[in-house]
């Protein structure tokens, strides 16, 4: 027995040595700090998993601890939790904490500007909208499978085809005043890029078509230059192919039932207009970090208190 111990052991050393010399463990990232989230991470902390980072776009770093730090069903965690600017240190160990954000789409990008100065001026009381929207890399060539509507496996180069979109009900979530006044669909159209949106709102005070011209125009012009444009050219699709505006406002496509009805129509290059809003938010995010990072710095985070009471 003793030399089958003998014989062993130096070959147990060797694949010891091996295996902590080749192991790495393996980064997660961690995208919403729920309940499985929160408790994801307790259970990694205990084993050979490294968490990196933590998405959270709903809570600062102070509430995401204090939402680790305490469970009403599992307990609390008896580790030193300290939050920081954008990091979480537990137990020294420093977890990044990002609030990962959306653009929303391009449709909701073109839509939101003009609603938003239609709605400041005269009050938006309900509406509908509809994008003939060019053609998306998800559509088919020729008409094959579908995996959800059956229209939708239609070749996008020889059909006009219905399509939803939440582009309407996303403008709600910026501008809280439209919640659940807009609604829309789509219609996918065989050109490459360059889409228009067509908007048919009922509004609460009464008015006159040039009036809304002239507030859209003071817009344009004004807080929304470089966002949304302005024009009285009879454009057509190809015109606006490159146009860096999220929404190009036509002033002599747009008609007016009575003074509380009406219809307004704003072009936009689904690709170029929407590549440029997120080159403005990239240099957006940067300017907010640099102002982060030139403010005074937070005392460290003082030792835990003494484990009274744990279980």
């Amino acid at each position: 027995m003793t030399s089958l111990v003998r014989f062993i052991i130096p070959y147990i050393s060797v694949v010891s040595i091996t295996v902590k010399h080749f192991y790495r463990m393996p980064k997660v990232g961690i995208n919403g700090f729920g309940r499985i989230g929160r408790l994801f991470l307790r259970a990694a902390l205990a084993k050979n998993v490294d968490v990196v980072a933590i998405n959270e776009p709903f809570a600062d770093t102070k509430y995401v601890a204090y939402l680790f730090k305490h469970d009403s069903t599992h307990g609390r965690f008896y580790g030193n939790v300290c939050p920081e600017d954008k990091c979480l240190t537990i137990d020294k160990k420093k977890i990044s904490v990002f609030q990962v954000v959306s653009m929303a789409s391009c449709t909701t990008n073109c839509l939101a500007p003009l609603a938003k100065v239609i709605h400041d001026n005269f009050g938006i009381a309900e509406g509908l909208m509809t994008t003939v929207h060019a053609v998306t890399l998800s559509q088919k060539v020729i008409d094959g499978m579908a995996k959800k509507a059956w229209r939708d496996g239609r070749s996008a180069m020889c059909n006009i085809i219905p399509a939803s979109t939440g582009a309407a009900r996303a403008v709600g979530m910026v501008i809280p005043e439209l919640q659940g006044k807009l609604t829309g669909m789509a219609f996918r159209v065989p050109v490459p890029t360059a889409s228009v949106v067509d908007l048919t709102i009922r509004i609460c005070k009464p008015t006159d078509y040039e009036k809304i011209k002239c507030a859209v125009k003071e817009a344009a012009e004004g807080s929304m230059c470089g966002i949304l444009g302005y024009t009285e050219e009879d454009i057509v699709s190809t015109d606006i192919i490159g146009s860096p505006y999220s929404s190009i406002f036509d002033a002599n496509a747009g008609i007016m039932l009575n003074e509380n009805f009406v219809k307004l129509i704003s072009w936009y290059d689904n690709e170029a207009g929407y590549a440029n809003r997120l080159a403005d938010f990239v240099q957006f995010v940067k300017k907010k970090d640099d102002e982060s990072a030139c403010a005074p710095k937070k005392p460290e985070c003082p030792p835990k208190p003494p484990d009274c009471g744990k279980k």
